[in-house]
């Protein structure tokens, strides 16, 4: 078996309405000065209202920074420190989807040790402790919340690096299922497959292991048998629990095992188009999957073994095809993009995509080795 050094770092608070223990986790943590990190559009959801109550019914002041955006840059994380500054929080809350909880732990970084988020690109920089900081995802996708990296983009370059720390670990991740109910559709279709990309991608990267296979194949059964239901019936609360939750492990499973080429050739579309997250790695990623299939089909007869008591995914024999053709049909399903063409990209641009994906840190745990050339035909399939 791999090797593993595992630690869940983070308490995980799953239910619904669990939002209204915010208050009385903060106190827990010994806070009385909470810095708030959100989006305009939650605040107009109500979330954030209901959060700043919870804090206040328990005497925690609280300071409001919604200044994220998308995909966070240096400059978000910029301004929240100025804020951080002024206010001096004990406690750092993110509410939102990943980009707000990435903006938070960039925001941790900084006020807590100085510098730049440049400073920080890599694992384990961080020279000075963090202040803890609870996590409230209204999404179901990134699974940031038990992550101990911020992906924050260059505001100059847009280079989405990779900032890594163990103490920037999460104290708590906050799961309630019910403030996902606000999400627009759209919202819904690119954050969930982003959660499916991490379960698929993590179980078979270099780095698996028994810990992160573990969580790879409960977040793939939660999201794969839910993902669809959710488009279908927006209100049903217990496939957004399964949605919300398998993202949790999803995340869970990054931190135990990384992810693969797919999210390496998603990055460089996203900074060069602006293509959402979710999107440009949805597209991507059932042709990574025939890719890694030429050589390790046997863990997807894996994974797809492990939902079949849901009905709801191929046959194990299918193997990576079956996966792969799986995933397309869910995208077909949401209503999103399948090709790279219908975002925009070019054919002329792909060399240098493939020169910017080979770059990019998760591509050194794809199961299958992968060169500049492998990314740019993947890019010619995608297209």
């Amino acid at each position: 078996m791999t090797p593993f050094d595992f630690q869940l770092r983070t308490r995980i608070v799953f239910g619904a309405g669990s939002l209204n223990r915010l208050g009385e986790l903060a106190v827990g943590l010994g806070a009385r000065r909470a810095l708030l990190v959100t989006d305009r559009g939650l605040i107009g959801a109500g979330h954030v209202d209901r959060a700043v109550k919870s804090l206040g019914d328990q005497g925690v002041s609280v300071t409001v920074f919604a200044e994220t955006g998308e995909n966070p840059t240096t400059e978000h994380v910029a301004a929240g420190v100025s804020v951080a500054r002024q206010v001096s929080p004990e406690l750092l809350v993110g509410l939102g989807g990943g980009s707000s909880l990435d903006c938070a732990k960039g925001i941790n970084f900084i006020y807590t040790n100085g510098g730049e988020m440049k400073d920080y690109w890599g694992v384990g920089k961080a020279t000075q402790p963090m202040l803890p900081m609870i996590a409230v995802p209204t999404t179901g996708g990134t699974g940031s919340e038990l992550q101990s990296f911020a992906l924050i983009s260059d505001a100059q370059t847009h280079m989405k690096m990779a900032c890594g720390d163990r103490k920037a670990s999460c104290a708590v991740a906050l799961l309630d299922p019910e403030l996902t109910l606000t999400q627009p559709r759209r919202v819904t279709a690119v954050t969930g497959i982003d959660a499916i990309s991490h379960a698929v991608e993590t179980y078979v990267t270099r780095k698996r292991n028994p810990v992160s296979l573990h969580y790879s194949r409960e977040a793939w059964r939660l999201l794969s048998r839910s993902y669809a239901r959710v488009l279908e019936a927006p209100d049903d609360l217990e496939a957004r629990a399964a949605m919300q939750l398998g993202a949790a492990f999803a995340g869970l499973a990054i931190e135990n095992s990384m992810l693969g080429a797919a999210h390496s050739l998603a990055n460089p579309v996203t900074a060069s188009r602006g293509t959402i997250h979710g999107q440009a790695v949805g597209i991507a990623l059932p042709h990574v999957v025939r890719f890694n299939g030429a050589v390790h089909n046997e863990w997807y007869v894996e994974l797809l073994a492990s939902s079949q008591l849901d009905g709801l995914t191929p046959p194990p024999e299918s193997g990576a095809e079956g996966v792969a053709e799986f995933l397309g049909r869910m995208l077909r399903v949401a209503g999103l993009a399948t090709s790279y063409r219908e975002c925009g990209v070019g054919a002329e641009e792909l060399p240098e995509l493939a020169r910017q994906a080979a770059a990019q840190w998760t591509a050194q745990f794809n199961p299958r080795e992968v060169q500049a050339s492998d990314l740019e035909r993947l890019y010619e399939q995608a297209l």
